[in-house]
């Protein structure tokens, strides 16, 4: 037994050392092999030079440069193509050399498992300029009918918005292209999709995107609210309707407003809400009524804080009922606004009465201004600016002074006249004022201890 376990072993070594020395060999004759040859795999600018001498490989690069062409698919179902010849595509011997000398000649077992050894980094070189001028020559740069790439939109429909499609174009984007373009060049590529490649511009925004949802979103709060004005007995509404006509989002998707068209509709409730200047039935003190058209007096709607308001209650997303911003309110809201708080002017009775509160407080006959010299006391319903105790009333050809000063449509006012000795009659027609109320001392007194700023003053031809 002892014999055959032996004998066995004797066989066997001689057996593993052969195989041994045989794989010894083997590994030595490649690894000699590749000391003058590239390791296999290896791709130069996509072309296969494993196996090859440098000297191989330089023809081998040599004859493909010549033949070299780069196919551009382009939107459209359109091709174009860049020649290696066209911008001096070529290669460099000394890099190649040096490409192989980094090889490690021992290592080239491990170079039998890959697909693709390439290591090519600069190898291939081409002309700048005359890729530049390939670039700029090719139709898909030059075609003067470019479509622009537009951003996915919202469009108002029914009562909301819906989105519409971004446009994806084809104007090309020129850095992108070149950067595609050369990394294809140096990689040996024989095609470029410029879609995949992101060679065209795109949107920035396509119709799945948050920015859009959150757009749509914001829109549709807007014109689904309702806000109701609400003054002077009248009513006005407003809803998306017209509210969607002053929307639109930016190049950001952010919501803006038109304001140009907001002022728009602010002229409008303007044209409801404003009083100022308007005809008014006015019921005298003879208990007639007559219309008193212009004047300062009246509601008037503040047109630039009202179109901020109005954006900032929109903004708000809720319905709203309100009031227009005012730059000027009358005493009371209403179709008779002069309220029960007034002066009243009758210039055919040459009369003055002051009112508070529905109460008479005096009255008296006045001297208002001289017909005959165009300087009539204007006819209309003002506002009493202010009033002031010992003034001196100027024009071009006088200096008066007074002791109660109330002014209601610039230089014009009520005032005393100690010059004068009588009011009322006829006096006006041919010696009147230069357009103010002329008033007895205690008329002008009385009123001015009891008026306050902003009263109306109405002022009437029977």
């Amino acid at each position: 037994m002892r014999r055959k376990r032996n004998s066995s072993r004797s066989r066997v070594l001689p057996s593993v050392v052969i195989a041994v020395s045989t794989l010894a060999a083997a590994y030595l004759g490649m690894s000699l092999y590749s000391a003058n040859h590239f390791h296999f795999g290896t791709k130069i600018n996509g072309v296969n030079v494993g196996g090859k001498t440098v000297e191989d490989a330089e023809g081998e690069l040599s004859s493909q440069m010549q033949k070299y062409t780069l196919e551009l698919q382009e939107k459209g179902d359109e091709k174009e193509q860049i020649k290696g010849t066209d911008i001096g595509l070529k290669y460099d011997d000394e890099k190649i050399k040096e490409l192989k000398d980094k090889q490690n000649s021992f290592a080239w077992p491990s170079t039998l498992f890959k697909k693709d050894n390439a290591e090519a980094d600069k190898v291939i070189t081409y002309d700048e300029n005359l890729l530049n001028k390939a670039i700029d020559n090719l139709k898909c740069v030059t075609n003067k009918k470019t479509t622009n790439p537009q951003n996915a939109s919202l469009k108002y429909n029914n009562g909301s918005y819906e989105i519409v499609e971004e446009v994806a174009g084809n104007k090309i984007n020129k850095e992108a292209l070149h950067h595609s373009v050369a990394d294809a060049i140096v990689n040996g590529k024989a095609s470029l999709d410029l879609s995949s490649s992101n060679s065209y511009e795109n949107p920035k925004y396509n119709a799945k995107s948050q920015e859009v949802a959150d757009a749509k979103s914001i829109m549709d709060k807007y014109v689904n609210l309702k806000i109701t004005y609400k003054s002077n007995g009248k009513t006005e509404i407003l809803d998306g309707s017209t509210i969607h006509d002053w929307l639109s989002v930016n190049e950001n998707m952010e919501v803006t407003f038109n304001e140009d068209k907001v002022k728009r509709y602010v002229n409008k409730i303007a044209s409801i809400f404003n009083t100022f200047g308007n005809t008014r039935d006015f019921v005298t003190a003879s208990n007639k009524t007559v219309q008193v058209s212009g004047g300062n007096y009246g509601w008037i709607v503040n047109k630039s804080q009202e179109t901020k308001d109005l954006i900032e209650a929109i903004k708000g997303g809720q319905d709203v009922t309100k009031e227009p911003a005012y730059a000027q309110k009358a005493a009371v809201t209403g179709s008779n606004d002069v309220g029960n708080t007034y002066v009243e002017v009758n210039l055919t009775k040459q009369h003055v009465w002051f009112y508070k509160n529905g109460s008479l407080v005096v009255d008296g006959d006045v001297v208002t201004g001289n017909v005959s010299n165009n300087t009539g006391t204007p006819i209309g319903t003002y506002v009493l600016n202010y009033k002031e105790k010992n003034a001196t009333l100027k024009g071009e050809d006088y200096s008066s002074p007074v002791d109660y000063w109330m002014p209601f449509n610039g230089n014009v006012g009520l005032h005393d006249a100690s010059w004068r000795s009588e009011f009322g009659k006829q006096i006006y027609l041919a010696s009147g004022s230069h357009g103010c109320v002329n008033c007895p001392y205690n008329l002008a007194q009385t009123i001015f201890a009891n008026i306050e700023a902003g009263t109306p003053i109405v002022v009437y031809n029977e």
